[in-house]
């Protein structure tokens, strides 16, 4: 129920308090109630200056010390509390300055003093003011009960979403019931506000899912409230829109065990999450049952531009882009995540058109993702069409993935052309003996016609120069934090004991695989 500072003064707790200024500002709502009482004023302010919240204190840290209450009461009038509510006491402040109480209608903040006499503790109050919010004057019409009413309506309604739809309508307010993978199973609008997806992306940025209990987000103006719920045995993400901002938090947490209760009651199943179910089935390369999922999940007929996997990054900032992307470019996008890794799928309708564009979006995605946190890694195989081609990507990702930095370890984005040669290492090292030692003869000079420390300064030179800079000199030096005119040298002498020009379009591409095989040997 939206309760104001007015409504307040008029409980027991409240009835030999005063209200030392700003009367015309006692409309403002209360939400919460905290309590002021930190050793450091400036702490206590930090923590306790919640918009439309209703603060106690004693001011016991700053009892003597006027400059101090009033910078307190100057920030938590800015922060936009409901009212400092300050309790009086003979060994405390004894009464309320005058210079406190200007410095309070200069910011408009309400100020309520209470004798401690021990008649009113904070507890008291404290319930009093939770009860009037939650319940209101009357407990039998408030929200909970109206929505008992008809989510229990067992005679009326023939499944549970009916019920909840009807009780949404007569509550004015809204449900969305997600998987952890945030795909909707059930929608209940009774007022089309905002969409669902820049929903997710707000709650993700207040970090909303990581808090016990119910969140409560406001998205463009619209009040929201999210939390998980159990559903036998596995964790949904449940979100109530409160249409007209009229229940507090307490109200929705409330509501929120009540609609849980209800499903199990109504023995109500959410439906089968085929689009999740879909890419877990690509990840572990069942084909077979992508197939079978392809028009339950609304799938058919689409091109699947690019399979992704990001790993060691930050999910919530991983989360961020992509959907800024998706959002952006107007492609599909599927996602699930394992420990810390997040694995995509990248599609888009049919039409060469459309899969260029998408896949052209997902590059320059990529190369924004690595832009962020410096331990992510994004692995990609782009430019796809068949599901059995993204099903093969995903398998060489999975199969190369904890090679990949052990090859590029200055790389941060690798796309199919390195996981391929990768790849083709890792089956000479375990199946093909004769073409590994092909390989690793090209560079075997370096081990006889030079000492070994020697050999080993010109293979690592060489393979920064190759594999990592591009063969750029400049940045080879960068890497190895030498001179340039001493990669130069090296280069010079790595050339003369190939007997070949390294850069010569008929060596280059055996010794790229020499030095790729050789890296991943003494990883």
């Amino acid at each position: 129920m939206k309760i104001s500072v007015k409504d307040c003064l008029k409980l027991d707790a409240f009835r030999d308090s005063k209200l030392l200024c700003c009367e015309d500002d006692a409309v403002r709502r209360v939400r919460t109630v905290s309590v002021l009482d930190e050793a450091d004023i400036e702490m206590g302010v930090e923590r306790n200056g919640v918009r439309e919240q209703m603060v106690i204190t004693h001011f016991w840290t700053s009892k003597d010390d006027i400059e101090a209450q009033k910078k307190a009461v100057t920030e938590l009038g800015n922060k936009g509390i409901s009212a400092l509510v300050i309790y009086l006491n003979d060994e405390g402040v004894k009464e309320v300055s005058d210079e406190v109480v200007k410095t309070a209608e200069e910011v408009s903040l309400p100020i309520i003093t209470i004798k401690d006499n021990g008649k009113v503790t904070y507890s008291m109050l404290i319930e009093e003011v939770l009860d009037k919010i939650l319940y209101g004057e009357n407990y039998s019409d408030n929200v909970l009960n109206n929505t008992i009413y008809h989510l229990l309506n067992f005679e009326k309604h023939s499944n549970f979403p009916n019920a909840l739809r009807e009780a949404a309508l007569f509550n004015n307010y809204q449900v969305v019931l997600m998987t952890e993978e945030f795909n909707t199973i059930l929608t209940v609008e009774t007022r089309h506000l905002v969409k669902i997806e820049d929903a997710v992306s707000a709650a993700r940025k207040q970090d909303a899912f990581s808090m016990n209990g119910f969140t409560r987000v406001d998205i463009d103006g619209v009040i929201t409230y999210w939390g998980y719920i159990n559903i036998k045995n596995q964790k949904y993400i449940l979100v109530i829109a409160d249409n007209e901002d009229e229940y507090s938090g307490a109200e929705m947490t409330k509501l929120a065990q009540t609609i849980e209760l209800a499903i199990g009651m109504w023995k109500y199943t959410p439906e089968r999450d085929s689009r999740a179910e879909f890419i877990k089935s690509a990840v572990r390369g069942d084909i077979s049952f992508c197939y079978t999922l392809l028009d339950e999940s609304s799938l058919r007929g689409k091109q699947f531009c690019s399979v992704f996997c990001i790993k060691k990054g930050n999910s919530e900032e991983a989360e961020e882009i992509l959907s800024k992307f998706k959002k952006e470019y107007d492609f599909g996008l599927l996602t699930t995540s394992e420990t810390d890794e997040l694995y995509g799928i990248v599609y888009a309708d049919a039409g060469v058109d459309k899969g260029v564009e998408a896949k052209n979006a997902a590059l320059k995605m990529f190369d924004e993702l690595k832009g962020g946190h410096k331990e992510t890694r994004i692995f990609h195989i782009t430019g796809l069409e068949t599901i059995e081609a993204a099903v093969d990507g995903f398998k060489m990702i999975n199969r190369t993935g904890r090679y990949m930095e052990k090859v590029f370890p200055y790389k941060r984005v690798f796309s199919k052309y390195e996981m391929s040669m990768v790849s083709d290492c890792v089956y000479m090292n375990s199946g093909a003996p004769a073409l590994r030692k092909m390989y690793l003869d090209l560079i075997e000079p370096f081990e006889r016609e030079v000492t070994p420390n020697k050999g080993k300064l010109l293979v690592e030179t060489l393979s920064t120069f190759v594999l990592d800079a591009g063969m750029n000199s400049n940045k080879t030096a960068e890497f190895l934090e030498i001179h340039n005119n001493t990669v130069q040298y090296r280069l010079k002498k790595a050339n003369e004991i190939l007997g070949a020009e390294m850069t010569a379009n008929r060596v280059i591409p055996g010794l790229t695989m020499a030095l790729a095989l050789k890296r991943l040997e003494e990883a």
